[in-house]
Formats: C-alpha cells, sequence, structure tokens
C-alpha cells in the first residue's frame, strides 16, 4: 500500500463521481469506451475529453456559428443561429443533469455535437439534401442527426474522425425524434449508433436529457425569434398554452425545466408530466402551423431546394468542378453521391450562396 502511486486528477474525479453522482448517471470509469483504444488523461475524463474535442477539434463546429436557425438568410444580426441554438440545449441540458447528479461532462458533449451534422439553411435544406441524394441513390437517404455521427466518426480530422466514446455517440446518433410529439420523445428503445450492439444498456439519461433539451430549447427561441423580429404579436399566441407553460419566454424555458427535474428526481428515467407534455405539444403545433410552415417562409424553402438540388446535380455531373471542390472524383455514382452529401452538408449558408452564384450566375466577362 506505502508504494502506490497517488491518484491522478482524473482518477480523483472518477472516485467523486462514484461518490455523489446518481445511481442511473453515466459514470466516466465505466463508459464503453472508444472505437479506437487510447490512453486515459491524467487530468480529464473520457467525457471531458469528448467535449473538448468538438469545441477545438471540429471545424464542423465552428461553422454552426453561419447556418441557419428558423429564417433563412436573415438580416438581423440578433436572430438564433445553429451555433447559439447548441448552446442553448448546452446550457439547458447542464442545468438539468446538475439537478438530477447526473453526468454534466457527457450532457454537454453531447450536446456540442448533436447538430454538427446540419445541413445549411435549417431543416429545408436537410429535406432538399435527402431529395436531391435520392435522385441519385434511392437506397440512400439524409437526416441530420445520423450524419452528425457520420461527421465526428468519419469526416473530422481529414477522415480520422474524433473517436469519441459510445456514450457520446449514442446520445448524437439518437438526439432526435425529427417531428414526434413528446411521448414518441421520451421513448427510450434500445438503439445503437453505427451498427454497434446495444445489448442489455438502454440509451444514457444525459442522452435522454438532450432530446428533451432540444426540443424546449427550439420551441422557446424560435418563438422568441418571431416575436423579437415582428412575425408574431403576444396577442396572437395560444392563451391556455401560455397559461400553463409561461407568458415570457424566461418563464416558459423555466417552467419546463423545472418539470423536468421534478418528473425525473432520483428516477431511471428522464419524464415531464401530462400538464407540460400537451402544452408543449400545442406549442409546437401552433409553431408549426404559424411559423415553420407559413407561406413567407416556404417560398424561401422553394429556393433552398433550388440552390441545394442545383449544386448537387452540377457536382454529379460535372468532373471539374467536382474535383475543385472536393479533390476527388469518385467513379460509382452511390460513392459519388455521398461525397457530394457530405459537402454540401457541410456548408454554411453564405457558402452555399456564393457557389451557386459562382457557379450558376454570369460573371460578367470580360471585365474591364
Amino acid at each position: 500500500m506505502g508504494n502506490r502511486l497517488p491518484m491522478t486528477i482524473r482518477e480523483r474525479t472518477e472516485q467523486w463521481e462514484r461518490e455523489h453522482l446518481s445511481p442511473f448517471a453515466a459514470l466516466s470509469a465505466e463508459s464503453r469506451g472508444r472505437r479506437v483504444r487510447e490512453q486515459p488523461d491524467p487530468v480529464r475524463t473520457c467525457y471531458q475529453r469528448d467535449r473538448d474535442r468538438v469545441i477545438h477539434q471540429c471545424r464542423a463546429f465552428r461553422r454552426l456559428a453561419h447556418k441557419t436557425q428558423v429564417f433563412i438568410a436573415p438580416n438581423e444580426d440578433h436572430l438564433r443561429t445553429r451555433l447559439t441554438h447548441t448552446l442553448d440545449v448546452s446550457q439547458i441540458g447542464r442545468t438539468i443533469a446538475k439537478a438530477l447528479r447526473l453526468n454534466e461532462e457527457l450532457t454537454e458533449a453531447i450536446a456540442l455535437a448533436h447538430d454538427v451534422g446540419h445541413t445549411p439553411f435549417g431543416h429545408s435544406g436537410e429535406t432538399a439534401l435527402d431529395e436531391a441524394l435520392r435522385r441519385y441513390d434511392p437506397d440512400a437517404s439524409f437526416n441530420h442527426y445520423e450524419h452528425s455521427l457520420r461527421v465526428v466518426d468519419e469526416l473530422e480530422r481529414d477522415g480520422a474522425g474524433l473517436n469519441l466514446t459510445w456514450e457520446t455517440r449514442t446520445g448524437v446518433a439518437r438526439h432526435s425524434k425529427s417531428e414526434a410529439d413528446l411521448a414518441a420523445v421520451l421513448e427510450d428503445r434500445k438503439e445503437a449508433p453505427g451498427g454497434d450492439d446495444a445489448d442489455e444498456d438502454d440509451l444514457p439519461l444525459e442522452a435522454m436529457v438532450i432530446r428533451l433539451a432540444d426540443r424546449i430549447a427550439y420551441l422557446n427561441h424560435d418563438l422568441d425569434d418571431c416575436l423579437g423580429a415582428g412575425v408574431l404579436r403576444q396577442e396572437e399566441l395560444p392563451a391556455e398554452t401560455m397559461r400553463v407553460l409561461g407568458f415570457r419566454h424566461s418563464q416558459r424555458v423555466g417552467r419546463m425545466v423545472t418539470d423536468v427535474i421534478d418528473q425525473s428526481l432520483d428516477q431511471p428515467h428522464i419524464g415531464m408530466s401530462a400538464e407540460i407534455v400537451q402544452a408543449t405539444d400545442a406549442l409546437r403545433a401552433f409553431m408549426f402551423e404559424r411559423v415553420y410552415f407559413r407561406p413567407e417562409l416556404m417560398s424561401e424553402v422553394r429556393k433552398v431546394r433550388g440552390i441545394i438540388g442545383s449544386l448537387f446535380d452540377i457536382y454529379m455531373t460535372d468532373d471539374a468542378a467536382l474535383f475543385a471542390a472536393t479533390g476527388l472524383v469518385p467513379d460509382d455514382t452511390p460513392r459519388r453521391a455521398r461525397l457530394v452529401t457530405d459537402y454540401i452538408a457541410g456548408m454554411t449558408d453564405r457558402f452555399a450562396r456564393a457557389q451557386y452564384v459562382k457557379l450558376f450566375l454570369p460573371s460578367g466577362y470580360p471585365c474591364f
């Protein structure tokens, strides 16, 4: 015993987790590990390293600053972007995780990486890219949450990937239930990312926290942006829903977060009360009707489909354009379509527009 080396900082943190975190938390020392084995860090836990890799090494994370959240190509500087949305999700997620004594670092790592696979022009770009990909490869599909996993596993660091832990990867791959109601969002199905076996383990509670934090964040900040931009007026909001959730942005976020904590404290699951689930679904339905499917926005969606579809077509048919963009020209259609998908998905809004102008609009040559 006298010859035992002193514990490292990481080992002290892991010991603290065993002593203080909830019995339902994901402990760093019990992670399933990484796809490629690595030596432990003397200071940081595995989940701290995941978080740091997303912030410091993930170029797709930095590009989120120039990707649309709801409004396409807005001129207003104060509207949310995909990056500010990510920070909102991280903050809400950590608040819930801290109250429930879950692993905050894992929660934060999932939050920061959850949208790195998002396309330019928000969900409109996601739909347009899926449509374009299917034209060339009917057996393929695109959605942002699966692509987020592809980004961190295969595309970052020149194809080496970030080599994140199984728990972070699982949370990223399964953070979204798309347009499902909250009852489906709260489901805890046994699935695994990238073909991994789930065995007897369920989705980490930290990942379930991010599922809810994502929806809490986007519903509330999208509504706040709409009110700030004059797209909606306070008196247009559904009165009964506002009575339950609150009439101010901070009230609504606080009410939802507090409800998650109240319903989940010392429980092996993450939940919400029936009243808040119903009100949240009602708010979501209102946002789809009055904002996301708004006629003015849908006209912009058609333009997005034109930009994404046209870029996809030219990269699929023009070898010079594809080589200039990626340095590669795969010799079969499915591989080429996936390369083009990866390239376009990684674009920011302004870069996608610039590429469209460059490839499809007259340049004014010759210029005197």
